[in-house]
């Protein structure tokens, strides 16, 4: 994850195609300067409770794969997830068996040849 002039690796996210965005610890998104561009957005946690965060936009890379995306400022006791949306925007899908992200195949496209 990187914000035009600084990076950070963040070495284990859950995989968590049942989020929406992807949630990465407060504290190091604006040590690299991730900026909150969304204040107090409504997010529903997977046990129903509604709360509220910040977001912001960074570029993500994971194992060659690469994005800009929104991202979750995650609170303390939030869990770090990489989700859906990211992995949409990788063109790739999970390899559950392995346990890695592998190409999705072509971006669909709209039009005529």
């Amino acid at each position: 994850m990187e914000a035009r002039d600084k990076s950070v690796s963040i070495e284990q996210l859950i995989v968590d195609t049942g989020s929406e965005f992807t949630w990465l610890p407060e504290n190091v998104l604006s040590e690299i300067g991730i900026k909150v561009e969304k204040r107090d957005e409504k997010c529903q946690m997977a046990n129903g409770v509604v709360v509220t965060r910040d977001i912001g936009y960074a570029i993500l890379r994971v194992d060659g794969f690469e994005t800009v995306d929104e991202i979750v400022f995650a609170q303390v006791r939030d869990l770090n997830l990489l989700g859906a949306r990211t992995l949409e925007g990788f063109g790739a899908v999970i390899d559950a068996e392995k346990k890695r992200l592998v190409a999705a195949g072509p971006h669909l496209a709209a039009g005529v040849l």
